[in-house]
């Protein structure tokens, strides 16, 4: 059994840059979650001050490229199954997850609550659709969702087109940054309202980053480098106001500096498609690409899995060394669902993740990443 499924999906005809970025970006929301599962331990997390800095400097620009990303694909999405079949594809792929996981993690915080107090109640069941951020990170699987059917009717019935769903978006934003900045509570809509614009953005820039010749032309170090410089400027500003965020914490700029917020994000996002170009020219970190595959599914089991193996190491075993903490979890996070994901399709477990049931393993990829499928670019050729 192939526990990672490596060599299936290297030799798939996909766009390399867009695993290798979602792989970054799942590894990055790996390690702020660690960090989520350790807080209020009784750990010394205070005594590796590097530590948590990290996590809020590269805080900021992760969730928005989700966003992007799957806006980079609407449009094709909408060509090739119409309204219904990509409403159908994104409840199946997006939504599907959504209450599965969401109601498995959900029932384990309950099982558990009586020895962790963790305030969860049964009302949860319900806030995963209606204040998703309450269910902690199930917010993004409920917000990509609403948005991309949301944004899918708007392009097939009203005929919005990209330019004026950019305009669109940054409405809906300057709504979302309203809410924030006066702590009022619109539920799920604020995150809809919020990311509505990075969707808008993917899909406004998908003929430049789907097209060969732009990405040749953008894979270059000389575009890489004064990017970087302008990157860790703004991510030390960013950190800066995140660590003195009071009750915000470090969501402080998100919900009381929202311009800088989204600039902040798009210059993150930016980055980090240039550096997944360049990993596609040099055919470089290939495992990013099998990471980013899976990052869904490693979305939807890394808090259970983390919060397992947190109990393991710290109850059972009493290792409480935080560097060492944190190397495990993370990985953990990230490798078993990996391996489950894999496990359960191979015990032809797929009703865990989907809906509708794989032909056979060799389309198990295409069936759950039917709209990422494209011809290998010329550069990703080794």
């Amino acid at each position: 059994m192939e526990i990672f499924n490596t060599q299936s999906i290297l030799r798939e005809k996909r766009w390399v840059w867009i695993d290798s970025d979602k792989g970054i970006s799942i590894i990055l929301v790996g390690f702020g979650h660690c960090l989520a599962i350790l807080q209020n331990r009784g750990l010394a997390l205070d005594s590796y001050p590097a530590i948590t800095y990290l996590s809020v400097f590269l805080y900021g620009f992760r969730m928005p490229l989700f966003f992007i990303v799957s806006g980079v694909f609407i449009s094709g999405g909408l060509k090739k199954k119409g309204l219904k079949g990509y409403s159908l594809y994104r409840a199946d792929t997006i939504f599907y997850p959504l209450l599965v996981w969401g109601f498995i993690e959900i029932t384990f915080s309950l099982l558990t609550s009586r020895f962790t107090h963790n305030g969860t109640t049964p009302i949860s069941y319900l806030n995963l659709l209606i204040d998703a951020r309450k269910t902690g990170h199930f917010w993004y699987l409920n917000s990509l969702f609403f948005i991309s059917v949301i944004y899918a009717v708007t392009r097939a019935w009203l005929k919005i087109k990209p330019p004026q769903q950019l305009i669109l978006g940054l409405i809906l934003y300057t709504i979302s940054a309203y809410i924030h900045i006066n702590d009022l509570n619109a539920g799920s809509l604020t995150d809809i309202f919020e990311y509505y614009i990075f969707f808008s953005i993917g899909d406004l820039i998908s003929n430049t980053v789907l097209d060969q010749e732009s990405v040749r032309r953008f894979s270059s170090f000389k575009i890489f480098f004064p990017l970087l410089a302008v990157f860790l400027v703004l991510q030390y500003r960013f950190a800066s106001y995140n660590m003195h965020g009071g009750l915000d914490g470090i969501n402080y700029v998100e919900h009381k500096m929202p311009l800088f917020f989204l600039l902040e994000a798009l210059v993150g996002c930016t980055i980090s498609v240039n550096f997944s170009f360049l990993l596609q020219k040099y055919n470089a970190m290939r495992f990013l690409r099998v990471i980013g595959f899976h990052s869904l599914y490693i979305y939807c089991m890394q808090i259970i899995i983390m919060t397992i193996a947190r109990v393991v190491l710290v109850n059972v075993l009493k290792i409480t060394y935080i560097p060492l903490l944190v190397i495990t979890i993370w990985t953990s996070g990230i490798v078993i669902p990996i391996a489950i994901y894999n496990f359960c399709m191979q015990l032809k477990m797929w009703w865990l993740f989907t809906f509708r049931q794989p032909k056979n393993k060799a389309t198990i990829a295409q069936t759950t990443h039917a709209e990422e499928i494209a011809p290998p670019l010329k550069a990703s050729v080794s």
